[in-house]
């Protein structure tokens, strides 16, 4: 299921497009969304969060599966990026941060310059992911779906990639320097 539901929503730029384009009505695209963030994280949210705050999210994407506009499914990128941001910044304020927890995953005995240096990838990809709330927002708000697909479908994931990248050969550099 975990496998179904990761490229479901990674597939759901590409999905949105080809579906506005046949017609699809928007709900069945909130619907859809709905059950699957309930199959991949119903019971284990539900155990998490007050029964207010769940009662909340499930009105709104009810209420989202409603509307007609073409425009209330292509935001959900930018709900995504912003429910990451908010996650990866409020482990800023309560460490251990995100990027600390993965990588005590591979080195339990991270040190304090580990922990120093996790906390700076952190607040990097904090930034990331405000910017590409931004241009995700930018390409919802422009109204072209085929512009809004190949960011929100390829680019994103690309510049995603390439950040991850980016900081695994920073991360092989700075750990080489420091064994030397």
């Amino acid at each position: 299921m975990t496998a179904l539901t990761a490229a479901v929503t990674a597939a759901y730029p590409v999905l949105i497009y080809f579906g506005l384009r046949q017609g699809v009505p928007t709900r069945w695209f909130a619907l859809g969304l709905l059950a699957l963030a309930a199959l991949r994280w119903g019971r284990p949210l539900a155990r998490k969060l007050p029964i207010p705050l769940l009662l909340a999210i499930a009105a709104a994407v009810a209420a989202l599966a409603w509307f007609r506009s073409a425009a209330s499914v292509l935001y959900y990128p930018v709900a995504v990026n912003l429910a990451l941001l908010v996650v990866f910044a409020a482990s800023l304020a309560s460490p251990p941060t995100v990027i600390e927890r993965l990588a005590r995953l591979r080195h339990p005995d991270l040190d304090a310059h580990g922990v120093r240096y996790t906390r700076k990838v952190t607040v990097v990809w904090c930034g990331f992911f405000l910017l590409n709330a931004a241009a995700a927002a930018a390409t919802a708000l422009a109204g072209n779906q085929a512009v809004w697909a190949l960011y929100n479908g390829f680019l994103a994931y690309l510049l995603m990639g390439a950040l991850f990248l980016g900081e695994w050969l920073v991360r092989r550099k700075v750990m080489a320097a420091r064994q030397a």
